[in-house]
């Protein structure tokens, strides 16, 4: 009997508590304005839902020994939560709120995102999406349809027109307002116009040359300032091959003395602005003109351009796919002799190029095969960027060959003069890893690391003084020191 009494208590209590919430929940959704189509109080209503809010979170602090009384509240900021989700997307949307979207006819609704289409757009496939949602899975990588998953041939967005205008006179039919696509699409800091400037631009790319000049200088500007710019590019598979259209040659031509310098640049240019963009790494490294033209920036363009041109192999690097795809193309190649070269303006892009392409294993074993080593060495004794290329030559100094060339080259005293000189504690731990390797590598430099110790207690001084690594590496290269010297006296 007491079971069913307090059964019944419980099913009054829910009942009533349930009750309680449907009228709260009313009163949260007419405060969004958003059922009604009604603009003009939207602020106010949201400063309420805002001042609701935090008299709940403060209630729910001090409900420490009502436990019903604090779920209720709980469920009730949750409402409020949503409400004021719902007026920012209305806000957003210029007025289509989320009685547009459960009344509109299926056919209005994007593929994706379910809601009403504010700026209907097909692809190749003929499938139509709003704007924003179908960029976005775009922007992602993917090139497929989402309904058909057919591959898209292209990624270009055409308006749909037509259905632009059954959407626009059933919103008018129901007293709804309906964003301009001009609007709507500066979402993204892009309009129509813009979309189409653009494309006017790659067209130009292969008209005569002057034309092509113009536009390549005014691509290069607008991606290097506006970042949606860069994005379009991944909207369009053949948008790069158009760009790079003046660098193509012929097998038959074996340099680029035909190609405008001016024009060179300024594409090679808008190349490293795209790299910036991450979405856009994978597709540009992977377009099968772009390494090869950057190759032939590396060894043919004005200063600037294989400045520019290293810079963009650099950002693109970030990808370890990319890593493999520019190691394997022989890209480290002109990096180095463009090192060896040794402008001024280039050599720091050139460093952090091959740096990043030697993070993995194989392109190390390529960049010690195009004499990498030497070439570090000598500008390292020149002073030249020796902090970039001694963290060069600590990754390089995993290869065996590495190894041996650095000892040829004198690689051992020059490690040992910048320890003892240099004031960079990452230069002197860098320096000693370095040294480390090589001396449980090769024997013959342990006479000339005992006699830099003897005379100067180079070695000595960095175990106690270094960095945490610079102390492990230095004291291992001591105890191996002391070892042989032991071994010596027992023989």
């Amino acid at each position: 009997m007491m079971a069913v009494v307090i059964q019944l208590g419980f099913l009054s209590s829910s009942s009533i508590v349930f009750k309680k919430k449907k009228k709260y929940k009313n009163w949260v959704m007419a405060k969004t304005g958003v059922f009604d189509g009604d603009p003009t109080a939207g602020a106010a209503r949201a400063a309420e839902l805002k001042r609701e809010l935090k008299r709940l979170v403060n209630a729910i602090g001090e409900d420490e020994d009502d436990d019903v009384l604090t779920v209720e509240n709980i469920d009730r900021a949750i409402d409020a939560m949503c409400a004021l989700k719902e007026l920012k997307k209305w806000k957003r949307g210029g007025g289509v709120g989320l009685k547009a979207t459960l009344a509109c006819p299926e056919e209005f609704r994007c593929p994706i995102s379910k809601e009403l289409m504010r700026d209907p757009v097909f692809v190749a496939t003929g499938q139509t999406y709003d704007r924003p949602f179908i960029q976005r899975w775009l922007k992602a990588g993917h090139r497929t349809c989402p309904q058909t998953q057919q591959v898209l041939s292209h990624t270009l967005l055409t308006s749909n027109v037509l259905v632009r205008e059954m959407i626009s006179r059933w919103c008018k039919t129901h007293g709804i307002q309906l964003p301009d696509p001009v609007q709507y699409s500066k979402e993204d800091g892009l309009t129509e116009a813009d979309r189409d400037h653009f494309l006017s631009l790659l067209d130009k790319m292969s008209s005569t040359l002057s034309d092509q000049k113009e536009a390549a200088k005014e691509l290069r500007l607008l991606t290097k300032r506006i970042p949606s710019f860069r994005q379009l590019f991944g909207e369009s598979l053949n948008a790069i091959p158009q760009l790079l259209k003046p660098l193509s040659h012929s097998p038959a031509q074996s340099d680029n003395c035909d190609i405008h310098p001016d024009l060179q640049e300024d594409v090679i240019t808008t190349l490293l602005n795209l790299s910036i963009h991450d979405s856009n790494k994978k597709f540009v490294a992977e377009t099968p003109m772009v390494i090869p033209l950057l190759m032939d920036a590396l060894r043919s363009g004005t200063i600037e351009t294989r400045s520019n041109a290293a810079a963009a192999l650099f950002t693109l690097s970030a990808l370890d796919s990319n890593k493999e795809l520019i190691g394997k193309s022989g890209a480290l190649t002109p990096l180095i002799d463009l090192l060896e070269g040794g402008h001024s303006l280039a050599m720091k892009d050139v460093a952090s190029a091959i740096f990043n392409l030697c993070i993995i294993h194989e392109n190390r074993a390529r960049a010690v095969r195009d004499g990498a080593v030497r070439v570090i060495l000598e500008k390292i004794l020149n002073g030249v960027h020796v902090d970039e290329l001694l963290a060069i030559l600590a990754i390089l100094s995993s290869n065996s060959k590495a190894v041996e060339e650095m000892g040829e080259f004198g690689g051992v005293p020059c490690l040992l003069g910048i320890i003892r000189e240099s004031s960079c504690a990452r230069n002197k731990e860098n320096c000693i890893a370095i040294l480390h390797t090589i001396c449980f590598s090769d024997r013959n430099t342990w006479k000339a690391i005992r006699e830099e110790e003897n005379k100067y207690r180079t070695i000595s001084q960095l175990a106690q003084n270094g960095t945490s690594r610079a102390k492990r590496k230095a004291s291992g290269i001591l105890e191996r020191l002391n070892r042989a010297v032991n071994l010596t006296h027992t023989a």
